[in-house]
């Protein structure tokens, strides 16, 4: 085992979790996905990829809540997310970024 510090300053995660079952809410089938790609998107057009780390999660376990978005380390939850709060999203996330060089 390696144990380290985390290799970036923030960590975006974002619940893809698909259930089978159609009676049974989940993120992936409001979207969790595609907002992950989103979110990844725009992170890229920043250039902050070795700064903030957009991630997939699996059950967050607020699944009628969803999607579920949260921001590691600033504890900043976002439920019942839409594509329109995807900018503010990226705007939270990059809030105190450190340029590193």
């Amino acid at each position: 085992m390696q144990k380290r510090s985390i290799p970036y300053q923030k960590i975006i995660f974002v619940c893809t979790n698909h259930r089978e079952d159609p009676q049974r809410p989940c993120c992936n089938r409001k979207g969790g996905s595609q907002f992950r790609a989103a979110l990844k998107e725009g992170i890229a057009e920043q250039n902050l990829q070795s700064k903030i780390r957009v991630s997939q999660s699996g059950c967050l376990g607020l699944c009628a809540e969803g999607p579920n978005v949260f921001i590691y380390p600033d504890g900043i939850w976002y439920a019942h997310v839409t594509e329109s709060d995807l900018e503010s999203i990226l705007n939270d996330a990059m809030a105190g970024v450190e340029d590193e060089e």
